[in-house]
């Protein structure tokens, strides 16, 4: 994550854009009757395979697809803090909130199957807001004490604060009600955790 680099309000702009890319683009849900995601925006969803739901927009979609490595990437940052950080606080946080990133990533990932888009990391290689990115694990890796404690909070903060940013996003512009659920729970589960991180 290089939010420092670019400037932190371009690229939660640019977050908010990966995830309703396509709403103008094709509002329309989809179903067995209608036409696959639009291909016309910066980069293409993958088209359902089989009969998806008709429930389903292409911003639920892109957020589900946003979602899944985002909180994958999470799972793994928590599992190397036990063994990493001097601070009994991360430590317990890392320790208490790993299972419940685990039960996250279930979630989307039925959340996806039942939209009948096959799951595909859309976001290979991008270096985008709230993704925690092979270098930032070298980082990480080499890091002891409170050089990690420092690298960790920053990486634990952009995911929950990308994460809460996109979650609205996908309420007032998703269409799958149970998506948009989901995502209201994320919302104020990681925005509660983000206080916790707080100096």
């Amino acid at each position: 994550m290089k939010a420092s680099t670019i400037g932190a309000s371009v690229l939660v702009v640019l977050t908010v854009l990966l995830v309703s890319r396509c709403v103008a683009a094709e509002p329309q849900t989809h179903s067995a009757a209608n036409h696959p995601p639009s291909r016309s925006g910066p980069a293409a969803l993958p088209s359902p395979t089989g009969s998806a739901p008709g429930s389903f927009n292409n911003t639920d979609i892109a957020w589900l697809q946003l979602m899944i490595p985002m909180t994958e990437q999470a799972v793994r940052l928590l599992e190397l803090a036990p063994g990493k950080t001097t601070d009994p606080k991360l430590r317990r946080f890392a320790e208490e909130h790993v299972s419940d990133r685990r039960t996250t990533l279930r979630g989307l990932r039925d959340l996806l199957r039942r939209s009948g888009v096959p799951e595909s990391n859309e976001h290979e290689g991008h270096d985008i807001p709230g993704m925690v990115i092979p270098d930032d694990f070298a980082a990480l890796k080499r890091a002891d004490g409170a050089a990690f404690d420092r690298l960790f909070t920053k990486d634990a903060r952009e995911y929950l604060t990308q994460s809460v940013l996109v979650a609205k996003s996908e309420q007032r512009a998703g269409s799958d009600q149970e998506t948009k659920a989901f995502a209201a729970a994320l919302e104020k589960t990681h925005g509660g955790q983000l206080t916790r991180l707080e100096p």
